[in-house]
């Protein structure tokens, strides 16, 4: 295991030099000579007077760590200081944002603004400047002939694939801190608490408010397991003869990186309980398995065959694994793909990217929900989270096709309750294997 530095003061001077020349290369390419990337706006919702929670662009948090900040810009232009246009409005409605302070700051030159009007009297000359942003319309009326240009996007995307240590270093102690909320989850449920509670529980542990989270939670127990993207928190205290099973897939953000992270707990032993562990190991082996020059493609294909080895030796169903594979069977037990990339946003972009200029790769069409075909190489960033699901709708299809006289019925049935299992941790790939970033301070934390 190697022990990644999360001293962030030290190592941010080298991750903002590196994406500097990411931006400026892509920026040059495009015949600019920099680039204006703009934090995002609040969004008003239909005839009300109150805003949506805001999420930052995430190019704007490439280069630093402030993502509450709306209606603000980054500029950046070669052999200059990169500048921050700072919104901080008077306004007697809304605290107004804090003056930057932390480790980052001495980096750049930062200007205040009033207004989005300020930042235009500051930037210049638009027809030197890409712009990177959600306000297309902003840009147009500032007379920008470059804005959210495909190949300079492409050339910045396919980039965030590879981590410098300080975004490793965010990445880390966003697990870190999302395991502390796991833990608590896991206590919570143990105590016969609520989907709500449990909810409550994670986000407080972790002292997050629920829109800081790189994305909402998904807390389900018993059948609501079965359900990939619920999205609820029933108040239901469960008794303890009908409380059988707790998903949480739930993240963290720190320093504007997320941590995404899934655990799965059966209340009782049995079967659902070994299925969990049998599960767990077939994980941790895919992980083992990981190497530099490999396709993350194989590797969903791989974790097929292991939960085709898990499904025949539980006695679920009656044939050979490779049989399941090759009939697709097992995708009525595991119908998302193996993970995705990670780091700025949840599901990282680039997963279908097959270089700088673009190409995408798609999905394989027996996997279509699979969201990274990439080659695996050094220093990317990614999660691996197989599942094993009850969901009636696949089952039921299955049950009326071909294959159904293979499925042992009788112990499906008996496996509804609990809904299905999803185990997911983040991983760092180097030369020498992976490191998980998740698991490898597990035991370490209270």
């Amino acid at each position: 295991m190697v022990q990644l530095s999360t001293d962030l003061e030290a190592l941010y001077p080298e991750h903002i030099e590196q994406v500097k020349r990411h931006y400026l290369e892509a920026a040059t390419q495009s015949g600019k000579e920099g680039v204006l990337i703009a934090s995002g706006s609040l969004k008003t919702a239909f005839l009300d007077d109150h805003t949506y929670p805001f999420k930052v662009n995430p190019h704007f948090k490439a280069w630093l760590p402030v993502t509450d900040v709306n209606d603000s810009f980054v500029l950046i232009r070669e052999n200059e200081k990169p500048q921050l246009l700072y919104h901080q409005p008077e306004d007697y409605w809304h605290m107004k944002p804090k003056d930057p302070e932390g480790y980052w700051v001495d980096h750049w030159n930062i200007q205040s603004i009033g207004d989005i009007t300020d930042a235009h009297n500051l930037i210049g000359d638009v027809n030197t400047l890409a712009f990177i942003g959600e306000e297309t319309k902003l840009a147009e009326n500032w007379k920008f002939n470059s804005i959210n240009e495909e190949a300079l996007l492409n050339s910045i995307h396919y980039e965030r694939a590879y981590k410098t240590e300080y975004e490793l270093a965010c990445l880390q102690l966003a697990n870190n801190q999302a395991v502390i909320g796991h833990q608590a989850a896991e206590q919570a449920f143990k105590e016969g608490l609520s989907e709500f509670d449990i909810q409550h529980a994670y986000l407080s542990a972790i002292e997050h408010r629920e829109q800081q989270a790189p994305y909402s939670g998904i807390v389900a127990l018993n059948e609501h397991c079965a359900v990939l993207h619920y999205q609820h928190y029933e108040f239901i205290r469960h008794s303890e003869s009908n409380r059988h099973s707790l998903l949480i897939d739930a993240g963290a953000d720190q320093h504007g990186y997320a941590a995404d992270i899934t655990r799965t707990y059966a209340y009782r032993d049995g079967l659902f309980a070994e299925l969990i562990q049998q599960l767990d190991e077939a994980q941790l082996a895919i992980i083992n398995a990981i190497k530099v020059g490999m396709n993350y493609a194989e590797l969903n294909e791989e974790m097929h065959l292991k939960l085709a080895r898990i499904l025949q030796s539980t006695n679920l169903v009656n044939m050979s694994p490779e049989a399941m594979v090759e009939t697709n069977l097992t995708f009525n037990f595991l119908p998302h793909g193996l993970g995705h990339f990670l780091g700025l946003q949840t599901h990282d972009v680039a997963g279908f990217q097959q270089a700088k200029s673009g190409g995408d790769l798609p999905a394989p069409e027996k996997y279509p929900a699979l969201r990274l075909v990439r080659p695996i190489e050094d220093n990317q960033v990614f999660t691996i989270e197989p599942g094993l699901y009850f969901i009636p709708s696949l089952l039921q299809n299955l049950r009326q096709s071909a294959l159904g006289n293979n499925v042992n019925w009788h112990l499906i049935e008996s496996l509804m309750p609990c809904g299905g299992i999803r185990i997911e941790d983040n991983l760092l790939v180097t030369a020498s294997g992976c490191e998980n970033l998740t698991r490898d301070n597990w035991p370490k934390l209270p």
